[in-house]
């Protein structure tokens, strides 16, 4: 299973019925509505979501974040986990949801929002990786980033579900970035690829070490 990093910041970046589907979403978590919230999300236009943000908000609360706020039920944070909830993904303050939880006291979910670090990757040596990652995105659509205010994909998830990896849809890109990590040879290595629909053998695939980008195919598609 792969999930989606939702970097759309802005509702300029999506169409009339996501934006009004977002704001839903976050407003129903945020009033710890949790049916609604699952409402939602069992729309299968709107299930890649479940880690997506505020349009144009501040905080950078996903669903899990505000469960973590909320003291919700344990079985409502298991939920969003099993439907693909990042425990690792952090808010504008650069908390996990297990952050939120510990500040407010909600010690309850202490084991549930434990995220798992199934790949054994030193803290600086992912920055590595990711800040080479980030560059890549950059030198290939480097103008949407900055037009639509994107937010980059951070590591640190793929830390708890390695295998599944993640995809990062660039608009106006009309394709994005799917990228996995592994560690090889005692090193930590992102596989990305990455392509534009609408151009004809655009498609590369990268490998990223914390060292260097290495262009390994190019002209699928």
């Amino acid at each position: 299973m792969t999930h989606r990093w939702d970097g759309i910041t802005r509702s300029e970046s999506l169409s009339a019925w996501a934006v009004k589907a977002r704001h839903e979403l976050a407003d129903r978590a945020r009033a710890y509505d949790w049916d609604g919230v699952f409402a939602v999300l069992a729309e299968p236009r709107n299930a890649d979501w479940i880690n997506a943000t505020r349009l144009d908000g501040t905080s950078w609360y996903a669903p899990l974040h505000q469960a973590a706020n909320a003291g919700a039920p344990v079985e409502v944070v298991r939920r969003l986990v099993e439907l693909g909830a990042w425990r690792a993904l952090r808010t504008a303050r650069r908390e996990r949801a297990l952050d939120i939880a510990v500040r407010l006291g909600h010690d309850h979910l202490r084991e549930v929002l434990t995220p798992p670090r199934l790949v054994d990757v030193p803290d600086h040596e992912l920055h590595a990786v990711q800040e080479h990652f980030h560059g890549l995105i950059r030198a290939r659509v480097g103008n949407l980033v900055n037009e639509h205010r994107l937010r980059l994909p951070e590591l640190e998830v793929l830390l708890e579900k390695p295998r599944d990896g993640a995809y990062f849809s660039v608009p106006g890109m009309y394709g994005g970035f799917n990228f996995t990590l592994a560690v090889e040879d005692g090193q930590a290595k992102l596989t990305t690829e990455s392509w534009m629909r609408v151009v004809g053998g655009s498609g590369q695939r990268h490998e990223i070490t914390a060292k260097e980008v290495i262009l390994v195919e190019e002209g699928f598609v």
